[in-house]
């Protein structure tokens, strides 16, 4: 990868995520273009800090200048809401064995930060937000399970059953059918357990919207469970 980085935007009436192409999960939202821009330039660090040593290296960009716009996607309520649902172009391209590799372990990087994140925060009072608005840590951690249920059947895969309350053995089974059925996708094959989701995701998209999310709540556990200076969230 050059010195440029290529990213696209996603543009609501109230709310624009920026995401870089070829990094998923490196991915925030602003009130304009500029602002989502920023935000991106902003939260490289903390990206680079979940990544560790990649191939290619992440090199975090200095400032706005070095972020090269490539695609322009018209949002909807869901960007607005604060979640970005539109695939980029190039998250139509193929997977290799090498890219389906770096995925496997970015997904798994991530799930480690939020695992983090969350362990870290027990026993922590959480921030409420302007309004008093915002998740307790046991509910955000429901939440991200229930989204990585819905983001497998994405992929066409069924959800593995549950066996009762939440449990570190049950996330790992969830978290295993998840890489299975993206190696699966990648390969042209369909999952193990199949099911009939009408529009399928592409293994990138999947890739994509996972990280978001993962490191999205990652990164909203630590600043709330930090006093009121700490960085906010975009």
């Amino acid at each position: 990868m050059g010195d440029a980085v290529d990213v696209y935007l996603e543009i609501g009436t109230k709310r624009t995520f920026a995401g870089a192409i070829d990094w998923p999960g490196w991915c925030r939202a602003g009130r304009t273009e500029a602002d989502a821009l920023e935000a991106l330039v902003t939260y490289a660090p903390r990206y680079r800090a979940v990544l560790g040593r990649t191939t290619p290296a992440f090199r975090a960009p200095d400032d706005v200048s070095r972020l090269n716009v490539v695609e322009r996607l018209r949002g909807g309520g869901g960007t607005d809401f604060g979640v970005p649902g539109e695939a980029p172009e190039a998250d139509g391209r193929p997977v290799d064995e090498r890219e389906l590799a770096r995925f496997r372990r970015l997904l798994t990087r991530c799930w480690s930060a939020f695992d983090a994140a969350a362990a870290a925060a027990v026993g922590v009072e959480l921030r409420k937000g302007p309004r008093g608005g915002g998740r307790d840590l046991d509910k955000i951690v429901a939440h991200v399970r229930e989204a990585d249920e819905a983001y497998l059947q994405g992929l066409g895969s069924k959800i593995p059953k549950r066996m009762g309350p939440d449990s570190a053995a049950e996330s790992a089974e969830l978290r295993a059918t998840i890489l299975a059925a993206l190696s699966a996708r990648a390969g042209g094959q369909s999952p193990a357990e199949p099911n009939r989701v009408k529009k399928l995701w592409s293994p990138r998209y999947h890739v994509r919207r996972a990280t978001w999310h993962l490191l999205d709540h990652a990164w909203e556990i630590e600043d709330r469970a930090r006093p009121d200076e700490g960085t906010p969230n975009a």
